[in-house]
């Protein structure tokens, strides 16, 4: 059983075939896979699972605190198995390849903005978008 698997499970969430597959599919995804990727590789597994049923899973697992959506300026919502742990994201803009990262020295000077500014942060998200350099 994959990890999303055992999480609706967890929650209580009754699980289809269908909705095992979706979320075996988002376990193994090493991306952030929009709607219309999520059913291709589901269909690849089930050809019985419509982009219809993609988008209601999706949602339950985002409304559930399963999945986090993000929109990364490309008209695309994206996903990613929700984390305790916290990380930033760098966007390639020609690409569209997302890549994840974890810097302290950011971290710091996020919080140290907000105390500065009379608050204590309790969540961020950052997003960088780029170009590769050698272009």
């Amino acid at each position: 059983m994959e990890r999303l698997e055992k999480l609706c499970i967890d929650k209580g969430m009754r699980m289809t075939e269908q909705r095992r597959v979706i979320a075996r599919v988002l376990s193994l995804a090493l991306d952030h896979p929009d709607v219309e990727e999520l059913h291709r590789r589901a269909h690849a597994v089930d050809p019985h699972i419509s982009i219809a049923t993609v988008y209601r899973t999706v949602r339950l697992f985002e409304e559930s605190g399963i999945l986090t959506r993000h929109d990364f300026r490309d008209g695309r919502s994206r996903y990613e198995e929700a984390s305790e742990g916290h990380h930033d994201h760098l966007i390639d803009m020609k690409s569209g390849a997302v890549m994840e990262f974890v810097d302290e020295d950011i971290e710091k000077l996020q919080r140290a903005i907000a105390l500065r500014m009379g608050y204590r942060l309790v969540d961020h998200r950052l997003e960088l978008y780029g170009i590769p350099c050698d272009d």
